[in-house]
């Protein structure tokens, strides 16, 4: 059996079947509980989830409906077996008992750190291939097919920035292979969908500047220079700065080879809020 949270929601039988809960409130209940299986979610958690600051009186009740509901869902489409005990009550609230590996977020947050330490081990390729499986796993954004709650947004938010540390860990793993020229139409695409990170915006232009299109690569600088100043009032990063400076003089006095240099990482969006 698997659990899919990384795009619409829905449980996948050992014998291929694909189901995607109707109920958004039993969704909700399961996707927190599979935020951390195998341990006790409160149900002050589970109420929270499914209505906010404003419980309903009979919040504590109806809880114990959807949960009803769930588990009546596993034994009449047959998701799983019969004999299994799958959601169990346990106070303070509920936890569902799962295998390793049947639940899509931990296999992806452990394939990030596995490719991470890979890197730090310095094998890229190894680390390329680990975090492409990871990255794999994402079928939209994460439980996309109904609204999540306050403490289920907390976890997608989570997810998220997991998801933009595994794009990073593949272009940096890229950049040691000298895989400049394969990284330039995704980092276009990160720099579309997440303007605000300098990082992506830095890689972008070293990538363009070691393959040669030193024009394009000083466009790029131009570009975040404006988003900069536009958006923020701040200079481009000392690192940034450099980084122009050396596209524009590809062969210094000293004869070292051009290679792009690998910027600090400086997140715009936690600038803009500081």
């Amino acid at each position: 059996m698997r659990f899919n949270l990384i795009g619409p929601f829905e449980i996948v039988t050992d014998d291929g079947r694909i189901y995607r809960p109707g109920t958004p409130k039993v969704c909700q209940t399961l996707a927190l509980l599979l935020t951390r299986p195998n341990e006790i979610i409160t149900a002050e958690s589970l109420i929270q989830e499914l209505w906010g600051q404003r419980p309903p009186r009979s919040a504590v009740t109806t809880l114990q409906t959807y949960v009803y509901h769930a588990r009546r869902m596993f034994a009449n489409e047959r998701l799983t077996d019969p004999d299994r005990s799958l959601i169990v009550t346990s106070p303070p609230g509920y936890a569902i008992q799962v295998a390793d590996g049947e639940v899509d977020v931990q296999v992806f947050e452990r394939l990030v750190n596995e490719a991470r330490r890979e890197l730090a081990d310095d094998e890229p390729a190894l680390a390329l291939g680990t975090v492409g499986e990871a990255l794999d796993l994402w079928r939209g954004p994460a439980l996309a097919n109904f609204p999540a709650g306050d403490v289920l947004t907390g976890h997608i938010a989570h997810l998220e920035e997991l998801r933009i540390r595994a794009y990073e860990i593949r272009i940096e793993a890229k950049d040691r292979l000298g895989q400049h020229r394969e990284s330039i139409p995704e980092l276009r695409r990160l720099v579309s969908e997440h303007p605000l990170n300098e990082w992506f915006h830095s890689r972008l232009i070293a990538a363009l500047g070691a393959t040669g299109r030193r024009a394009e690569a000083l466009q790029a600088y131009q570009n975040v220079r404006r988003l900069l100043a536009d958006e923020l009032g701040l200079e481009p990063s000392l690192e940034l700065k450099r980084l122009q400076l050396r596209i524009l003089n590809p062969e210094p006095a000293d004869g070292t080879p051009w290679h792009p240099s690998r910027p600090a990482r400086r997140d715009l969006v936690a600038a803009k809020s500081a």
